[in-house]
């Protein structure tokens, strides 16, 4: 246990911190996961829209420094490759 006043305050930061990022994270992959839905049902229109917000979200965590700019970057690059042959077939 902290025994300091500073390592208390340490312990109160973490968890507001834990929890405003787990909100992020989680906003984060749920908009990943309605992106990929809308590649796979094959609608291009509803892809583009659905993978332009994910993408707005990814970089809204890496702002926020809950996600790696490289992990970041990484996501992005993985969902565009995946909605590029669905608008390359329109």
């Amino acid at each position: 246990m902290a025994n300091t006043r500073s390592a208390k305050k340490r312990i109160r930061q973490n968890e507001k911190r834990r929890i405003r990022n787990k909100n992020v994270r989680t906003r984060t992959r749920g908009f990943i996961k309605r992106a990929r839905l809308a590649i796979e049902e094959g609608n291009p229109e509803a892809a583009n829209e659905a993978v332009k917000m994910a993408i707005s979200q990814i970089d809204r965590a890496k702002s926020k420094g809950v996600l790696h700019p490289r992990n970041a970057a990484r996501r992005k690059s993985r969902l565009m490759k995946h909605l590029t042959p669905l608008l390359d077939s329109k």
